[in-house]
């Protein structure tokens, strides 16, 4: 679609944002579905974060993402946002609605939708989340506001976990507890699913796996990587192994997309697979 005086923008708002893959998936679905929109991406430095902020109001920009470092020091510069945003504790989508900017988080959202996906419920079942940083406490809220019987979080600091098992016990019905050990059989044996929250397995970590590869798993289980970036990590090799379902990082990429693109423009694509190909061989 060619730019012209009617064109709107979407945007990324970030330091760095050089590797973002969201203008790949929203200009495609803008493209697609005859949207004329364009998805730029925006570098911005923490100490211009408010004047960047009122720039989306001022010229008119209909809504944006927004990604490290600025997701939680970008809520105090916005009208209103969402309820679960709040629990988290941060922001990545901004929608521009009539010059109020009001602020969503999707990662949980997203990350919610890849496990429904695949089949599975979440009320009533117990998981185990490795990591306590903020993609934790994003999908920790997600899975205790569908119903999530209990939750642990495994991580080698407890400082951040204390903080989410907070939230968790203060807003929902959600059994939570923390734990620094090191996960065994035994540990498996007790839950339903396990996702890893951490960049364990990313780019020049991809070597390394958050969980001892030797364990067998003898019961089902499913084995959720949000790291998208090998497609294929050593946690999900793992899993493989153990003939145990999946759910891959670029699920949860794309699925967060396709919210925050619902927000902008109130259409739901059905562009999943589509998108995951596109991405995959980037």
């Amino acid at each position: 679609m060619d730019i012209n005086s009617k064109t709107k923008t979407i945007c990324l708002i970030g330091n760095p944002v050089e590797h973002s893959l969201s203008p790949n998936i929203h200009n495609y679905l803008f493209e697609k579905y005859d949207i004329n929109m364009k998805y730029l991406c925006f570098k911005v430095e923490n100490t211009n974060l408010k004047e960047a902020i009122q720039g989306v109001k001022s010229l008119g920009i209909k809504g944006c993402n927004i990604t490290i470092p600025h997701k939680v020091e970008v809520m105090k510069f916005l009208d209103d946002i969402d309820k679960n945003a709040k629990l988290i504790g941060a922001v990545n989508t901004i929608e521009n609605k009539n010059g109020k900017l009001i602020g969503y988080n999707t990662d949980g959202i997203g990350f919610v939708k890849s496990i429904l996906d695949k089949g599975y419920k979440i009320k009533d079942k117990n998981i185990m989340i490795l990591g306590a940083g903020g993609a934790c406490r994003s999908i920790a809220v997600e899975l205790a506001s569908k119903g999530a019987r209990k939750m642990e979080i495994r991580n080698r600091s407890l400082e951040s976990a204390k903080k989410i098992k907070t939230i968790i016990k203060d807003n929902f019905d959600t059994e939570i507890c923390i734990s620094s050990k090191k996960i065994e059989r035994e540990d498996l044996e007790q839950i339903d699913i396990i996702i890893n929250t951490t960049p364990i397995g990313m780019d020049k970590d991809r070597e390394n796996c958050p969980i001892d590869e030797d364990i067998y798993v003898s019961k089902d289980l499913l084995v959720c990587d949000i790291v998208y970036k090998p497609h294929e990590t050593k946690f999900l090799k793992w899993a493989k192994k153990n003939n145990l379902d999946i759910v891959h990082g670029i699920d949860m990429l794309v699925n967060q997309a396709i919210y925050g693109f619902y927000i902008w423009t109130k259409i739901k694509p059905l562009e999943e697979e589509n998108i995951k190909k596109i991405l995959r061989g980037i």
